[in-house]
């Protein structure tokens, strides 16, 4: 079986994609990260990137977003990528980027989709959601991507239950390492063949 080659999208610190490489790295994940590619300059997950010898590149999405998505498309095809994983990605993915990989784009969300999904519904705004409601039990989800934010349908989901004695930070701090796991439990599932691109909903 050939080795899975991924590329990366990331718009702050990206840890499940971290936690995917240092997965390749320990031999528990047969697949490559080819790139990485941030909307933001300042992003500290480019030189994690490149620190890691990963290819890595900013695409700035502010602006002419047809030119961003051209670009984008044109870097994701020359890297050779079969799918597309979102660590944090705080931006809207263009029609040709994702006609091109339809079925093989996908996100990591922290909470139980269908809620506390959309937009604007990110990081700690999240976990502020869940908490205000007095919900008993959130987690993480990975889903396709599709034109919608969190919308595109649920390949993988993992509980994290709620404490009484939890703030946001210690929900934050359990929902992100149930993505990071979760993530490479469904990229090892994909390699293994058990799910098999394209995705389709």
């Amino acid at each position: 079986m050939k080795t899975l080659r991924i590329a990366a999208l990331a718009s702050n610190n990206g840890s499940s994609l971290r936690a995917i490489a240092e997965a390749i790295v320990a031999g528990e994940l047969d697949a490559t990260i080819s790139l990485l590619v941030s909307n933001r300059l300042s992003a500290p997950v480019l030189d994690y990137a490149r620190a890691c010898g990963i290819p890595a590149l900013c695409i700035p999405t502010k602006g002419i977003e047809s030119e961003a998505d051209e670009k984008l498309h044109a870097a994701l095809m020359d890297a050779g990528t079969e799918l597309v994983i979102l660590s944090g990605y705080l931006r809207r993915l263009g029609p040709k980027t994702l006609s091109a990989f339809e079925g093989r784009i996908l996100n990591v969300h922290p909470a139980l989709l269908p809620k506390y999904g959309g937009a604007g519904m990110y990081g700690r705004k999240v976990h502020e959601a869940v908490l205000d409601a007095g919900e008993p039990v959130t987690g993480a989800t990975i889903h396709l991507v599709d034109a919608d934010y969190d919308h595109g349908r649920v390949i993988a989901a993992k509980e994290v239950r709620i404490n009484t004695s939890d703030d946001v930070a210690a929900i934050e701090r359990r929902v992100m390492q149930a993505e990071c796991a979760l993530f490479v439990e469904t990229l090892q599932r994909v390699v293994t063949g058990e799910l098999s691109l394209p995705l389709y909903g």
